[in-house]
């Protein structure tokens, strides 16, 4: 396993190590100990444990997000996709952060395997870029209907860079998310 840093602090892509040969390959998707040796080598903490594990499947051009839960059930995640693609963002809306109101995004496919951990305090999204994707994530807390929230995927002081143009230009996305105030308007 390897963990590549991004722009934002605390949000680290995992790089599985892939065994293969002639009958195929094999990896290990989860290892508690090493991940958190893995994050404390790069000065982060580890996550509280992970209690749910969540799977999705969604058509191309299916927009998810940007999701997030308030206390006292705040949600770290990680997350991967076992069948097709889609582009991965998260966006820091911690108080006081450096980062507030920036985004990082990348494509997680079953192909590159990728995974993305996406700590506490931070909003989540993702763009399938395939039919029949299927995308699979771990949280740290129990979904609580009454503390989720969301922000805008189109906002425009964020001014994410969704790849529209590889899903046909409009996505499809929830009702609720298509009503998601901006992040400024967020209490």
């Amino acid at each position: 396993m390897k963990l590549l840093p991004t722009d934002i602090p605390g949000v680290v892509i995992v790089e599985p190590t892939v065994f293969g040969d002639a009958r195929g390959w094999f990896m290990e998707t989860f290892n508690e100990p090493r991940l958190h040796r893995e994050l404390a080598a790069l000065g982060l903490p580890a996550p509280r444990p992970f209690v749910q594990d969540n799977h999705s499947c969604s058509a191309r051009g299916v927009l998810r997000g940007l999701h997030f839960q308030v206390a006292p059930h705040p949600q770290g995640k990680l997350v991967r996709v076992v069948r097709g693609a889609v582009w991965d963002v998260a966006v820091d809306i911690r108080p006081g952060s450096a980062t507030f109101g920036r985004w990082v995004g990348t494509e997680l496919s079953a192909d590159n395997r990728r995974q993305l951990w996406i700590p506490e305090g931070l909003a989540h999204g993702f763009l399938a870029l395939e039919d029949d994707t299927h995308f699979l994530y771990k949280t740290t807390d129990v979904y609580a209907r009454d503390c989720e929230r969301a922000i805008a995927w189109n906002d425009p002081d964020l001014a994410i860079a969704w790849p529209l143009e590889r899903v046909g230009g409009v996505p499809l996305v929830a009702p609720k998310d298509g009503q998601a105030p901006r992040l400024r308007d967020l209490e």
